[in-house]
């Protein structure tokens, strides 16, 4: 990958000007220049040599009055899947990247060039042809952050060989090596995906793990490359202390072998007689999907790997605790093997949720999911009502949802997230939502006996209901759901994702439902607007479809419905927006005081 194709030459070039422009930049050279009408070749000794020609160059150095072109000679029949992005903001996190790419195609690898540039470079190995081309005709050119990316074709070996490859489902395959937080040059090293393993562990091996002074901890530290925080000092007395291991997953399951084999040593030393199982600690947002349907992936990876693993109830999830204990089984070497494939699971959820939220992020503004504990992180817009002390019990590291055991900022799109719908701490009004479900999906909500429906009505702190079967179409149920904005967000999240969990939705099919909300009948005309302005508004900016359904007979409250349609977070965007549109007509509707009039004095009892 070391030929240059050299563009945008003049007729005037020689080979003795090519000769002084790699002289006066102290760009080595391995062969002569092959000088064309237009262009020109020339062979570098390596691939930073190459790299150099091309950040020094390209765009940048003219010759007889026209900028250089530089990139990679790259013949046709290797003209593949692999392409080269330069130029892209140091300062860039890898996630939006992902993102950007993952709109092009199956990403089966990325990874970063080292280059002495301040701005990143990246090779890119797509799943099909037709997908890197279509990446190279949008990006190449594209600003990002003030910086016009760069993107040519590198060389595929294995173009030759396989021949074109099978396409695959946009987003992301399985990636490079572990790659820096950000792109930028001294970024610090950061993990696959954002997800840390978490880990807790008896308090009293916590010493142990330590050591003297701190020299174990720091030696596990330096030899996988880890970043490990041991919770030590919250809840004082509690009988387990979590661990946060921030490294490659790599680093981090050596982290965690190298932990399990002190405690194991302690206990010797100790004559601690009872088993240490591995705890890890796991968001609730991915355990349904570690589980798998029926249980089919905890029994395979219990069976590759000889361990007994269980997982804590639902029901000792609390607002302050959204994480569940995963409690595993065996030899040190087993547990180590389960470790690997449960927390690959996790990583895989979580990658698979922060694609979704690429592609939607434009759908959130408003919207102040971040405070609610549905999703891992925390951070700005946590309302004062969710920032109280834990009660005993609660895992220290993760006191509320400000402050998050996956990292102090959140998600990526977590600080797009604004404040303004956010329900005012102290009494909220109740809310009803019918939200329609396939017919074939009741037993998996209700759970065996009831199970399931009781615990989730717990956890989101609402009324959840499943009406009788009637009306016209029998495919469909409806899910009459009664409680707060926070409430409705936790119930309908949850219900969204027991769908998708029990594939009632295709693996690449969007859960997509309707749901009904009631508003008062005079109010119906904001919602639609003038000649559906409002409307048409509303379904712009939340991608839901909204109908207020016209001739309706309000009922015996004089109310109509407003029926909304779409994925989670375009039904809550719509949802909240509604509420909205309510809330001002009330504030409207509401007499003025008069002037002269006292607001009277309660008389006290």
């Amino acid at each position: 990958m070391n030929k240059l194709y050299i563009g945008n030459v003049s007729a005037e070039a020689s080979e003795e000007d090519f000769e002084t422009i790699f002289e006066q930049w102290k760009i080595p050279h391995s062969g002569p220049f092959l000088v064309k009408t237009g262009y020109a070749f020339v062979d570098c000794p390596d691939e930073k040599a190459a790299m150099k020609a091309i950040d020094v160059l390209s765009g940048k150095v003219e010759l007889h009055g026209k900028l250089l072109e530089v990139e990679h000679s790259v013949p046709k029949r290797q003209r593949s899947c692999k392409l080269q992005i330069r130029n892209i903001p140091p300062h860039m996190q890898w996630e939006v990247l992902d993102g950007m790419l993952a709109q092009y195609g199956a990403v089966e690898s990325c990874e970063q060039v080292n280059t002495d540039t301040e701005t990143a470079v990246v090779n890119v190995r797509y799943a099909a042809k037709d997908q890197a081309r279509l990446a190279m005709e949008k990006l190449n050119g594209s600003m990002m952050e003030n910086y016009a990316l760069k993107v040519s074709y590198i060389p595929d070996e294995t173009a030759v060989q396989e021949g074109p490859s099978a396409g695959g489902r946009r987003g992301f395959n399985a990636r490079g090596p572990p790659r820096s937080g950000s792109p930028g040059l001294g970024a610090r090293p950061k993990v696959q995906s954002d997800i840390p393993l978490r880990l807790l562990v008896p308090t009293q091996f916590v010493g142990a793990i330590i050591g003297k002074e701190g020299a174990t901890i720091r030696n596990i530290t330096k030899q996988t490359h880890s970043k490990i925080d041991i919770h030590r000092k919250e809840n004082a007395g509690a009988a387990e202390k979590p661990i946060t291991i921030h490294s490659t997953p790599e680093g981090c399951s050596s982290a965690c072998t190298t932990i399990m084999e002190i405690m194991q040593k302690e206990a010797v030393d100790t004559k601690f007689t009872e088993e240490i199982p591995l705890k890890i600690l796991a968001h609730n947002n991915f355990v349904g999907r570690l589980i798998g349907k029926e249980g089919r992936n905890l029994k395979k990876i219990e069976q590759d790997t000889g361990c007994k693993i269980t997982i804590s109830p639902l029901q000792d999830l609390t607002l302050y605790n959204p994480e569940r204990t995963i409690t595993v089984k065996g030899s040190i070497e087993a547990c180590a093997r389960a470790e690997e494939e449960v927390m690959k699971k996790i990583r895989e959820s979580y990658d698979s949720d922060m694609a979704a939220m690429n592609l939607q992020s434009n759908l959130i503004p408003g919207l102040n999911l971040n405070a609610l504990g549905l999703f891992p992180g925390g951070g700005p817009g946590m309302g004062p009502s969710m920032s109280s002390v834990p009660p005993p019990g609660a895992h220290g590291g993760c006191p509320s949802f400000g402050c998050s055991p996956y990292g102090g900022e959140g998600p990526f799109w977590a600080s797009m997230l604004s404040a303004s719908s956010q329900p005012p701490a102290g009494h909220q009004e109740s809310e009803t939502v019918h939200l329609f479900i396939p017919a074939l999906a009741v037993g998996a909500i209700i759970g065996k006996q009831g199970q399931h429906i009781k615990q989730l009505s717990h956890f989101a702190g609402a009324s959840i209901k499943i009406a009788p079967a009637e009306g016209l179409d029998p495919k469909q149920r409806m899910v009459i759901i009664v409680g707060p904005p926070e409430a409705q967000f936790k119930a309908q999240c949850r219900l969204f994702g027991k769908l998708k969990e029990e594939n009632f939705f295709g693996p690449k099919e969007e859960v997509k439902l309707e749901a009904h909300i009631k508003v008062p009948s005079f109010a119906a005309g904001r919602v639609i607007g003038k000649g559906g302005k409002t409307v048409n508004e509303l379904q712009n900016l939340t991608c839901a479809e909204v109908v207020v359904p016209r001739d309706q007979t309000p009922d015996e409250n004089d109310q109509v419905i407003v029926k909304i349609s779409g994925h989670f977070f375009a039904c809550q965007l719509a949802q909240r927006k509604i509420q909205e549109i309510l809330a001002q007509v009330r504030r409207q509707q509401q007499p003025k005081p008069s002037s002269g009039a006292q607001t009277p004095i309660p008389r006290r009892k």
